[in-house]
């Protein structure tokens, strides 16, 4: 039986570095995109094959998503400044909302145009509109909130919809707490809702597994999101490490 081919947009990410060692090993082959060609040799190291393409680069994505013929796409793009570095977020945001939003319709079209169905991307947990708590995925978002996060909310509003509500596609959105853990910037726990990087990869390897649909929340249960959904349909739990060897 062939192996399913996943093509890992962002692979080189504080995520993707993570997760691909996870793919490597529950046996699939895994094609991780970076548009620096100097972080290929992570991605080899890591067990996947690197595939050197810019989001952005429309024409160039729809070729080399040709070329993988992928069982399912793993958005984990973002643009983000190392330890989220306050001096350069105003720029941040404004690129990563882009990302959101052009860049996840072009992989959404790649991956179509390749005869690929099957798509998973990463979110945000820290949006939901003011309400009772802890927010189940089902809760409403915060549509107008104030800026500077309105282009951020935009941007995953656009995401989300692309993954979950275009047609022939069958999505999945993972809703992350604040990451913390290695390439992260943060050593420690941050604010809630949060959640340790191996944990969030973890989700995703579970959700591919499982063939899981939908929205869920991927946060430590201790904040104000409920992850219930997670623990539940997924058998996530916020404790998975990569060191734990019998669950990746």
């Amino acid at each position: 039986m062939a192996q399913e081919r996943i093509f890992l947009a962002g692979a080189a990410g504080a995520i993707g570095a993570r997760l691909t060692p996870l793919l490597v090993k529950a046996g699939y082959a895994v094609f991780g995109t970076t548009r620096d060609a100097r972080k290929a040799a992570l991605i080899e190291a890591n067990g996947a094959i690197p595939v050197i393409v810019d989001v952005f680069d429309a024409d160039a994505l729809r070729a080399e998503m040709a070329k993988v013929q992928p069982d399912a796409v793993v958005h984990q793009l973002t643009d983000l400044p190392p330890g989220l570095d306050k001096a350069r977020m105003a720029e941040a945001v404004v690129r990563n909302a882009a990302i959101r939003v052009k860049g996840t319709r072009n992989l959404v079209n790649a991956a179509l145009e390749a005869g690929c169905h099957r798509m998973i991307s990463q979110s945000i947990a820290w949006f939901y509109a003011r309400g009772a708590v802890p927010f189940a995925e089902t809760a409403p978002l915060d549509l107008d909130p104030q800026a500077p996060s309105a282009m951020s909310v935009g941007g995953v509003v656009a995401l989300e919809a692309l993954t979950l509500q275009t047609p022939d596609l069958r999505g999945t959105v993972l809703r992350y707490g604040h990451f913390y853990g290695p390439g992260t910037g943060f050593d420690a726990p941050p604010a809630t809702p949060r959640v340790h990087v191996d944990a969030a990869a973890h989700a995703v390897l579970l959700a591919l597994q499982l063939d899981s649909e939908g929205v869920f929340n991927i946060a430590e249960p201790e904040g104000d999101v409920d992850t219930t959904k997670a623990t539940e349909q997924l058998g996530w739990r916020a404790s998975f490490r990569l060191a734990d060897a019998s669950l990746a």
